[in-house]
């Protein structure tokens, strides 16, 4: 029978390292939050409950974690004195059975796998507390993991570590299970700690040797228990979660071509077969089917891609935007809340937005959709099997018919019926020897 999880998310840190007017946990990991990767990888953990400790001032990250995807209670630590604090101003919401798992809003790297493993290696040793170690390769102001015969005995700061355990001793990753039936008397025992007037849930470990309970610790991979405290190691934990997400790309049958400069969110989807160039940017919400093509230096966000539609090079592809089967997309072209049906073509320095362009329809070099009047935003519907000549301007509301043909350089203010041809532009005057005397009176000066 499943033991009854509750999760508990320690977020109220201010993050003043990170030099920034946005909370921490807040900073952007792969499209999303810092806290939502964490939220999203207790979720995976299916738990009966989540309580996320915060600051009281901190609206902005409060809001996050109501939006996110774990439903998560909230408990604010005021003052903020330290870990074993904020377990302590989360105890109303601890559960008298089952397990506690204790995580950081700014370690994002940790797995649901590796977490499972920590759990159960503290259901298979009976431990009152589990800890998760990993050994990252500058071991600086990490406290170290010091073991017996009878399994976790102490984590011990690193300046009262000796020379054997910082150079043995796997680092402590914050990450912590409990057995909730003995959580609240460990708890009890906390007391706050000089220099720093904090009390320290590290402590825990000896409290529950102490009592003669069973404490057990595993390492996990050294990515684990990274945190972010600066924006330093915020580029580095990005730079990790990129090469995940590129291995699991290609591991699922995309086509990376130089995945090293390719970026993805954390929700891109590609499927088997679809191709990515180099330096192409993908924000949050895109997914691509089979045999889609997105060349070099695209960006994309918030599109879903049809198979066999080919993107760029040099394409913007903004959100709410659906790209038909075998559409083509090229350079220098843009699109906002568009819908590109199959077959459909806008292969140079154009601007679509707010529009239907209908299938097998052409847009020509330069055309605008002209959507904002500067108040709202209007919509242009193009038909199926249109052609628009190049330097068009189409002025919405506005549309189209099937089979429509609007010639070049036309700026067309009304509705254009199926089947026309329709021209709005000054009519070609040419004068004889007029670009002799232009030159003339320039020559001249008059």
């Amino acid at each position: 029978m499943p033991v009854p999880l509750t999760v508990i998310v320690l977020a109220a840190g201010k993050g003043t390292r990170m030099k920034s007017e946005r909370p921490k946990v807040l900073h952007p990991l792969t499209g999303r939050s810092m806290i939502e990767h964490v939220l999203t990888t207790a979720a995976a953990l299916a738990p009966e409950r989540a309580v996320v400790v915060l600051a009281p001032e901190m609206d902005a990250v409060a809001a996050a974690v109501d939006r996110g995807p774990l439903a998560a209670v909230i408990a604010y630590q005021e003052p903020q004195l330290g870990t074993g604090h904020a377990l302590l101003v989360a105890r109303e919401h601890l559960p008298r059975n089952g397990e506690v798992l204790v995580l950081y809003g700014d370690t994002p790297l940790v797995t649901p796998d590796t977490l499972n493993q920590l759990l159960e290696a503290r259901r298979a040793a009976g431990a009152a507390v589990a800890v998760l170690g990993f050994r990252p390769p500058d071991t600086t102001g990490y406290g170290r993991l010091a073991c017996d015969g009878q399994g976790l005995a102490a984590i011990v700061e690193e300046r009262h570590a000796d020379d054997t355990l910082k150079r043995e001793g796997a680092c402590n990753a914050g990450i912590m299970a409990f057995d909730a039936a003995r959580l609240g008397p460990l708890l009890d025992a906390l007391e706050i700690k000089q220099p720093k007037g904090e009390y320290y849930l590290t402590d825990v470990v000896a409290h529950a040797r102490a009592r003669g309970w069973a404490c057990t610790a595993i390492e996990g991979p050294y990515e684990a228990g990274l945190g972010v405290n600066s924006q330093g190691q915020l580029a580095e934990v990005e730079a990790i979660l990129q090469r995940r997400l590129r291995r699991a790309a290609m591991a699922a049958g995309a086509t990376l071509i130089g995945p090293e400069t390719i970026f993805l969110a954390a929700d891109t989807v590609l499927a088997a077969g679809a191709e990515v160039g180099p330096y192409v940017v993908f924000g949050p919400g895109v997914r691509v089917e089979t045999a889609a093509q997105i060349l070099p230096f695209s960006h994309l966000e918030g599109v879903t891609i049809a198979a066999g539609a080919r993107i760029g090079p040099f394409a913007r592809i903004r959100p709410g935007t659906e790209i038909g089967e075998n559409a083509r997309i090229g350079n220098f072209v843009e699109l906002k809340n568009a819908r590109i049906e199959a077959g459909a073509k806008a292969n140079h320095l154009s601007y679509i937005g707010d529009a239907l362009v209908g299938a097998r329809s052409n847009i020509g070099a330069g055309t605008i959709t002209c959507n904002y009047d500067g108040v709202g935003k209007h919509r242009t519907e193009i038909g199926a099997g249109v052609f628009i000549g190049s330097n068009s301007a189409l002025l919405a509301p506005l549309t189209i018919g099937d089979g429509a043909f609007v010639g070049a350089g036309s700026t067309i203010n009304r509705d254009v019926p199926p089947g026309s041809l329709s021209i709005a532009r000054g009519r070609q005057t040419d004068i004889p020897d007029g670009a002799a005397r232009i030159r003339a009176r320039r020559r001249s000066g008059s």
